[in-house]
């Protein structure tokens, strides 16, 4: 909101979280309930957008869940929760956005992947799989939309305070700060400020990007 934008905010089973943000900008975000590893149900999301906002020109897929499990350990159903929510989730936003985007010639697509996603993580194979492959997904697409004015980046963070690290103890996040170069761990609202400016008219001349937020530990 304070970069311009109309928001239309996502979200599968936390209404009370997502009605709280909301609240902070009262009239000026749109709620829409949608599990993107979901195709139908992403069909529908962008309908109910569309009829708001028509066609959405920046799109930003961080859609995430986390599990810490060994490879062995790894059910059908690990695998295929990861997949569908990081990957696939992103594959059906973007095919959806695109049409609109390539018709106005202009657009941004923003992807969140992760550090893992650039080194593998151990006991996170299926989430390292997943993040890398977004990776992948954003590289290819920024060449294929490109000269339709698209451009399509990445955000891989480090560590991050936020709910997924819940099962931290104290002395766990301590540790990870302490092992960070710049000695501290990242905030959302740090995240947030690199995708702003990523989906802004002065990052046109930027696409096909990682941008490693992650304090110095992966280099």
């Amino acid at each position: 909101m304070q970069a311009g934008c109309r928001v239309a905010l996502n979200y599968r089973t936390s209404t009370a979280a997502a009605k709280a943000l909301a609240a902070r900008w009262p009239g000026q975000v749109l709620l829409v309930q949608a599990d993107v590893a979901d195709p139908a149900q992403v069909e529908e999301m962008f309908h109910t957008v569309e009829a708001v906002f028509g066609p959405v020109e920046v799109l930003v897929c961080n859609a995430g869940v986390a599990q810490q499990k060994l490879f062995t350990d790894l059910t059908d159903e690990d695998w295929k929760r990861m997949m569908d929510v990081h990957l696939n989730g992103a594959f059906y936003c973007c095919r959806r956005a695109l049409p609109g985007m390539i018709r106005k010639k202009w657009g941004r697509i923003l992807t969140v992947s992760s550090m893992w996603g650039q080194t593998g993580g151990s006991c996170e194979v299926h989430y390292s799989a997943a993040k890398a492959g977004l990776i992948g997904l954003t590289k290819a697409l920024a060449k294929e939309e490109g000269p339709s004015g698209i451009t399509v980046n990445c955000v891989a963070p480090g560590v991050i305070e936020t709910d997924m690290m819940s099962a931290f103890t104290a002395e766990d996040k301590a540790a990870l700060a302490e092992e960070t170069p710049v000695g501290r761990l990242g905030t959302p609202g740090e995240v947030a400020a690199t995708l702003v400016f990523l989906a802004g008219e002065q990052a046109g001349y930027i696409t096909g990007q990682v941008i490693g937020q992650n304090g110095g530990l992966v280099i």
